[in-house]
């Protein structure tokens, strides 16, 4: 027998645009870029100290995946799950999978040694729901031992409507659904199947069927109010033009965010995908879908697609320092005295970091035109810009204009310095990758790429290392903005 049939296409229309919190809706600057003053105090209480909820956070904080998760109960065209494997960065592949006591163990291991730690997911390898037990019982077993740490799971949504009230008595308070359409057409040429009430479904109609669970546990879960993040995969010609009618209808039904991220696609992965020759976007194609999506509900542009046991901040990956053999033999006792003092940190940085954009905001203020600018920033964390050039495996995107700076994504690269050494092919591509920005900031660089980058029109900016980004970005963009001015005429 089918299931019941729920509309999935037409937003309903009690339901909150955006900001699916309790109190959040129509809040204007909600969403992950949302500072304590754009969002309701319960809310920011829930995102404040989350790297993947608030693009603030993932300045400061840590987060951690627990791989308890191998099954999956539906197949898709560009996921292909690795275990045992150490090379590549991306959702679906781990190096080990963990019992659930083994991984609340890692869990107290690695808080001990990154006080930036602050949030624990469940991701994968496979869908934390199509592993129930596993996944609840990781989550008893963490909350009773780190009531401090922040718990949160992602999902394709299949079997979500049947765990929400598990979810809400855990107090998992935070829910990410992976939504790549709302149209069963669209559906049927991204999952070849899934597996549900007990038998294998195909086509069309499995599409409906995941569209149709997918929606309705987003209001279930919005309804008791959970924070929910939709996650897109971006996929030219299948349904990139498809995602801005589910922008709309996640958004109608409560969502937090929305971030709608690149597909990958390598044929080394074995995806289906990866084997046809379906291609990835450009950071251009996403940036203007992304930018087309937005308003009310803000879209997450900080997303790393990080692998289903990445551990560290966004864009680093600590793993492979917590592997099962060290964490078995370990005798690990937790202490939230470090990770409390270091939130105390992160408290006082923030309070300066606003500080100092709110003082060149006002500066700003009154400035003719309407240029706006990209510029690519290289960064170890904290907010500020503190890494060498050539050290680099990715650069932070911001876009600057009269309003201030937005930060807009991030452009993964391969490090430009290798043991020392630079590397001439490997400058070519970096360059590339920002070759649409008009500076680069960054704490050093050497002589060689500054001179390659100014050929390719790219500035330079190494005038404020170690200083904090967005404020230092102001600056540099009020300064070019005052020297463009003509000169007063004189009587």
């Amino acid at each position: 027998m089918s299931p019941k049939v729920i509309p999935i296409f037409v937003p309903q229309a009690n339901q909150a645009p955006g900001c699916g919190a309790k109190g959040g809706a129509g809040k204007s600057g909600c969403g992950s870029s949302a500072g304590e003053h754009d969002l309701p105090p319960e809310v920011w209480a829930k995102v404040k100290d989350h790297p993947c909820y608030s693009e603030q956070a993932h300045h400061h904080f840590a987060r951690m995946h627990v791989a308890v998760a191998p099954a999956c109960n539906i197949q898709c065209n560009y996921c292909n799950r690795k275990y045992d494997c150490a090379n590549e960065s991306r959702p679906g592949v781990v190096s080990e999978k963990l019992t659930p006591e083994l991984a609340a163990k890692k869990v107290l291991a690695v808080a001990a040694e990154i006080p930036q730690l602050s949030v624990v997911g469940i991701a994968g390898p496979g869908d934390a729901l199509a592993n129930p037990d596993k996944t609840f019982r990781t989550f008893n077993l963490i909350q009773k031992e780190a009531p401090d740490i922040k718990l949160c799971l992602s999902t394709n949504g299949l079997m979500l409507p049947d765990h929400v009230q598990a979810i809400a008595d855990l107090n998992v308070d935070h829910v990410t659904i992976t939504i790549n359409m709302v149209d069963p057409e669209v559906g049927e040429q991204i999952y070849p199947w899934i597996y549900y009430n007990r038998k294998r479904w195909k086509g069309r109609d499995a599409a409906r069927i995941l569209g149709e669970r997918q929606m309705e546990g987003l209001e279930m879960l919005t309804a008791k109010g959970i924070l929910v993040k939709v996650n897109s995969v971006m996929i030219p010609g299948v349904n990139d033009r498809h995602l801005a009618e589910v922008n709309q209808a996640v958004k109608s039904r409560g969502a937090f965010l929305h971030n709608i991220m690149p597909l990958i696609s390598d044929p080394a992965h074995g995806t289906h995908y990866g084997l046809t020759g379906q291609r990835g976007p450009t950071p251009q194609e996403l940036k203007e879908l992304q930018d087309s999506c937005e308003g009310g509900m803000n879209l997450m542009r900080h997303c790393r697609q990080c692998r289903a046991d990445a551990v560290g901040l966004l864009g680093e990956d600590r793993g492979a320092e917590f592997g099962t053999d060290k964490i078995a033999a370990m005798d690990v006792a937790y202490d939230p005295e470090p990770r409390l003092a270091y939130r105390e940190f992160v408290e006082r940085e923030r309070s300066d970091q606003d500080a100092a954009r709110a003082s060149e905001l006002a500066a700003l203020s009154g400035q003719a035109g309407d240029e706006k600018v990209l510029v690519a920033v290289t960064t170890k964390g904290g907010g500020r810009i503190n890494q060498h050039f050539g050290h680099a495996g990715e650069f932070q995107i911001y876009e600057l204009s009269n309003a201030g700076s937005k930060f807009v994504g991030h452009r993964k690269v391969e490090n430009y310095c290798q043991g020392g050494w630079g590397e001439e092919d490997i400058l070519e591509d970096v360059t590339a990758a920002i070759k649409d920005c008009a500076a680069v900031f960054t704490s050093k660089i050497g002589l060689c790429p500054r001179k390659d980058l100014a050929t390719a029109g790219i500035e330079v900016v190494d005038g404020y290392a170690h200083e904090y980004i967005e404020s230092s970005l102001i600056a540099w963009f009020r300064q070019r903005t005052e020297s463009a001015q003509p000169a007063a005429s004189v009587a």
